[in-house]
């Protein structure tokens, strides 16, 4: 059995907080794999499922984020979880928005929901760090991670929320390559290597016209003149 932790604070003021996006990103899981409905337990909410052959417990701790590891502590010593049976899912600064990476151990790195589980449960569980991008100025940290993602940033979180979604059950089954492999598909998706003609504001492509075969090549006299005409 696994358990995955989305980080972040309770309650309709902090929803759409970038520092709740690791419960957005349990919710997206949760409503797009059929998890159960939402209930109170483990100071905080859990929905139960499966991802591919593991049967899985989501938790969003409603200790607010610097007592998150209150919930998960509890959570695992009732389902008799060691610490490499736990992903967690938190934001974070020194990562750019779109960006994830997978880890298993290290330091908090002054996150408080992390330094929370780090004094409950110890550092050695897998983390999905999810990035939100840095302000620029450490004064601004505080106030940045708990507003609201800017209307420009939604579509690229929904993507990115998405391939998290997408990649979900290679991310209970430890397939790290696999589950970046899903992200990576939905927030930078192939293109086309090919060029094209450019297009106007209208929409419709640019064709040059075609040259008749049977168009005889210019001659000197011509090339002259229109030499002439360009530097009238």
């Amino acid at each position: 059995m696994k358990m995955i932790v989305g980080l972040g604070n309770p309650g309709a003021k902090y929803a759409a907080n970038r520092h709740n996006v690791g419960f957005m990103a349990v919710d997206r899981i949760a409503g797009d794999h059929g998890f159960s409905p939402w209930r109170a337990r483990f100071q905080g909410e859990i929905a139960e499922g499966r991802l591919g052959e593991e049967r899985v417990t989501l938790l969003k701790p409603g200790t607010f984020m610097n007592l998150s590891g209150q919930a998960v502590g509890e959570a695992m010593r009732y389902l008799k979880l060691t610490p490499a049976d736990v992903i967690v899912l938190h934001d974070e600064l020194d990562l750019a928005p779109g960006k994830v990476r997978l880890k298993t151990g290290g330091g908090h790195a002054g996150h408080n929901g992390l330094r929370s589980l780090h004094q409950h449960i110890g550092e050695n569980y897998r983390r999905l760090r999810i990035g939100i991008g840095h302000p620029g100025d450490k004064n601004r940290v505080a106030g940045y991670v708990l507003s609201d993602f800017a209307k420009a940033e939604q579509d690229g979180l929904d993507d990115l929320l998405r391939g998290i979604s997408d990649g979900a059950m290679a991310l209970a089954a430890g397939d790290d390559a696999r589950f970046m492999n899903a992200v990576a598909a939905r927030v930078a998706p192939a293109r086309n290597s090919g060029t094209r003609p450019a297009k106007p504001e209208g929409g419709q492509t640019v064709k040059p016209a075609p040259k008749a075969a049977n168009d005889p090549p210019p001659s000197l006299s011509d090339r002259l003149r229109a030499l002439t005409e360009r530097f009238r």
